[in-house]
């Protein structure tokens, strides 16, 4: 915990954590809270941009923490708080301020909201257990294709389309150029055995030589601020 004996330091007291220490005049409330480890969320590094690390002051006279916690003992509403609250779909509640934002004057208590902290509180109730089945948008399939000889020169997209429909019963696949361009490669690397991958619409999106169980996909969320992207396992 920072401790000062400077007389211009202030006492800063975090809500409901209950942590505290002792921070020069000026310091920006984020960067306090930060510093004693409070749970408080910030995504933008402290720009304004997020919104997500707002916070509320409260005044008055805190026996407790021996703090007279008075409205000027933080700067006032700055520029970037403005300009934030102006922006469509953000703005700020009565009260609240963004903690990038605004600066320590004083000695004072800042509440962190809910809705502010990375890790919020969990509401601990009965849990109920279901059978879920699990349908994932890409299927894999394995398959033996028949070879060609001089009785069946057929071609291999009509062999792997009968074997996909003689062992999965799966028809009217649709397959893609580039599908095509790589499938006698993957039939003959494969020893005309191998795994075949189909979305929900019946495309056919890979063809694997020989046997293959393992199935991954990329979940991609795009944020205004942030871009986070996690591999899962499509069958678990």
């Amino acid at each position: 915990m920072p401790i000062s004996l400077k007389h211009k330091d202030a006492r800063v007291v975090f809500t409901p954590s209950g942590k505290r220490g002792y921070f020069p005049v000026g310091t920006p409330v984020l960067q306090a809270a930060q510093t004693l480890g409070v749970d408080i969320d910030s995504v933008c590094g402290g720009r304004g941009l997020c919104g997500r690390c707002q916070v509320v002051q409260a005044t008055g006279n805190f026996s407790k923490h021996k703090i007279n916690s008075k409205a000027q003992n933080i700067t006032p509403l700055s520029e970037t708080e403005k300009v934030y609250a102006e922006r469509p779909n953000k703005s700020l509640a009565e009260g609240r301020r963004l903690s990038c934002a605004v600066q320590i004057l004083g000695d004072c208590v800042i509440d962190v909201p809910a809705d502010s902290q990375v890790h919020q509180q969990i509401i601990r109730k009965e849990a109920d257990a279901f059978d879920i089945e699990i349908i994932p948008p890409v299927q894999l399939h394995y398959v033996e294709v028949w070879q060609p000889n001089m009785h069946d020169p057929s071609g291999d997209l009509r062999r792997l389309r009968e074997a996909m429909e003689r062992e999965w019963q799966l028809t009217d696949l649709r397959f893609g150029h580039g599908m095509l361009l790589s499938l006698q490669r993957e039939l003959r690397e494969g020893d005309w055995k191998v795994t075949v991958a189909v979305d929900y619409l019946g495309q056919v999106i890979a063809v694997y030589p020989g046997f293959r169980e393992s199935l991954c996909g990329l979940a991609v969320d795009v944020g205004s601020t942030t871009v986070a992207a996690h591999l899962c396992n499509l069958r678990t």
